[in-house]
């Protein structure tokens, strides 16, 4: 249930930053480059509906930390990858963003495998993988920090996808580092590296995606990233942190992550939340899915 609220939220504040972006683009006329971005990132955060989007992120990170301490790690993935379906069913109704028959059918997959994989899923595992586990991710946190930085020189066709990807590593390293943290006493948390591979590793997710967004194809990144948040973080907690299924029903739980993953795959272009169809309005306003989405 928590991985699913934290779907919701990520979903519908999606929904909800871009609504605030679009009124706060309204009136920047065509106006391109960094400085009418930042001034439209102002304006649109100023907006109640932008406010409320940032404390549904918030929320839902809350959500999101007591599911990775209570189930399986393929299973919040997968969970968090359906905040798309989530942004997709809340765009029709408030962004009158119409849905095709394939899309709706893509929302319908993406439940399928939910209930799949909530049949399928066992208990969260006790092991606590090796002892090079937490640093092995600080490292992997820093080789996303570095990917955004040298993100901006990527070749544009090869850049969205890219930085999409390294978002959702990004995004991967937080869900595994969660997993990860043994105490949260002040002294051990300042001693642990989990703890400074999930605030870098977040902190670089977000400056990928955030360059990913502003420079390249929404829909391509988007694919990167539930793809890179979803894939690495399972495969470390079946092979290392004791993630398994209910007896006999592995084949289930694979075929669930699988159907989910790629319904979400399906939706990746409500990682922008789109702009209705309408004469004279704004183009799609590029807002990002919340975190480990």
């Amino acid at each position: 249930m928590c991985a699913l609220g934290a779907a919701v939220c990520f979903g519908t504040a999606t929904v909800l930053q871009a609504m605030a972006a679009r009124a706060a683009a309204a009136g920047e006329g065509d106006g391109r480059g960094p400085a009418g971005d930042a001034a439209v990132l102002l304006r649109a955060v100023r907006h109640w509906r932008y406010l409320a989007g940032l404390g549904l992120d918030g929320l839902g990170f809350v959500f999101q930390i007591a599911a990775l301490r209570s189930v399986p790690i393929y299973a919040v993935g997968a969970a968090l990858a359906s905040s798309l379906a989530v942004t997709a069913v809340v765009a029709a109704r408030l962004l009158d963003a119409r849905l095709s028959r394939t899309e709706w059918a893509a929302v319908a997959v993406v439940c399928a495998g939910l209930g799949m994989l909530g049949l399928a899923s066992g208990a969260e595992g006790r092991e606590s993988g090796p002892a090079a586990l937490p640093w092995a991710m600080l490292g992997a946190a820093v080789a996303v920090l570095l990917l955004g930085l040298a993100g901006g020189r990527l070749p544009e066709r090869g850049r969205a996808l890219t930085l999409g990807l390294g978002a959702g590593c990004g995004f991967g390293v937080v869900e595994v580092s969660v997993r990860l943290i043994g105490s949260v006493s002040p002294v051990d948390l300042l001693t642990d590296p989990a703890l400074y591979a999930l605030l870098l590793g977040g902190g670089a997710a977000f400056l990928l995606l955030t360059t990913a967004l502003q420079r390249g194809s929404v829909t391509t990144a988007t694919a990167g990233i539930v793809i890179g948040e979803t894939i690495g973080p399972a495969l470390v907690g079946v092979v290392w942190l004791g993630d398994r299924t209910r007896e006999g029903l592995a084949w289930l739980a694979v075929l669930g992550f699988a159907v989910a993953v790629a319904g979400a795959l399906a939706l990746a272009r409500f990682g922008e939340a789109p702009e209705p169809e309408r004469t004279g309005t704004p183009g799609p306003a590029q807002e990002s899915p919340g975190p480990g989405a």
